[in-house]
């Protein structure tokens, strides 16, 4: 019977799930309680914000407006940081403070320089409440010529496809690697990293610039899938003495208490 309990306690820890893969509950929100809970143009930016990316991430009201979100008395105080609506021309520093490397290529553009004076904002290509993740289908001909000519604009994106799409293959290949049980956390920093710089680098609309940086993404891109693949491999290998290890064992404790 010993040996019987013991397999039963290795199969239920094999079957229980890690500590990463446990929900944790989502606190209330009370910028997000409240204003749901309003008619018209009030409850609009929860129902906007329920659509954005922000969202999808977790990053509620409190990261751009400020004001503590677990406290209704303390929500819209001054004194807990609430901001209300940003200025425009606080808007590329404030976004600037996640989204590391973007606010020094913007303020050295054409759109940086005529910020304050027309130019566009983050929010102006990216939504305010319903924000959208940045990707290349923002560079087209409706959104671009409602202030200038296509022309470089096509330029841009047409210099940056080919990364686009490097990164994007890289992604796929991070959920493959998930859905197999292998750790993907240096390949998802990796990714992390490269993925900021390259959409930071846009916002420079300097295409010379776009092209030499692409180039070098692309070949920090190769390295990554050269030493991934090393590194994969081999942690498939150890994945596999492991389980014929524990295969082994169990054999031998079902052997012994048959015996």
């Amino acid at each position: 019977m010993r040996g019987w309990r013991i397999i039963l306690i290795l199969l239920a820890l094999s079957a229980m799930p890690s500590t990463a893969a446990l929900a944790v509950a989502p606190q209330v929100i009370v910028c997000i309680q409240c204003h749901a809970a309003q008619p018209g143009r009030l409850s609009k930016p929860v129902t906007l914000w329920q659509t954005s990316i922000h969202s999808d991430h977790g990053i509620a009201c409190n990261a751009c407006h400020g004001g503590d979100p677990m406290n209704a008395a303390n929500s819209m105080s001054p004194a807990s940081g609430f901001l209300g609506v940003p200025p425009p021309t606080s808007i590329p520093a404030l976004c600037g403070g996640c989204h590391m490397g973007v606010t020094k290529h913007y303020m050295n553009s054409a759109h940086g320089i005529a910020l304050g004076r027309g130019g566009p904002t983050c929010v102006t290509c990216h939504g305010s409440h319903a924000i959208v993740s940045a990707s290349l289908a923002l560079i087209d001909k409706k959104n671009c010529s409602s202030c200038h000519t296509f022309d470089k604009a096509l330029m841009i994106r047409k210099a940056m496809v080919k990364t686009d799409r490097m990164l994007k293959a890289i992604e796929k290949r991070i959920t493959v690697l998930k859905s197999q049980g292998i750790e993907t956390d240096p390949l998802e920093m990796k990714l992390f990293s490269l993925r900021n710089r390259f959409h930071a680098m846009f916002h420079s609309l300097d295409v010379t610039l776009i092209r030499q940086e692409s180039a070098h993404i692309q070949a920090e891109i190769e390295k990554t899938n050269g030493a991934g693949g090393v590194g994969t491999g081999h942690l498939v290998g150890v994945l596999a003495i492991g389980w014929a290890l524990l295969a082994a064992l169990l054999f031998s404790l079902i052997k012994k208490n048959i015996d």
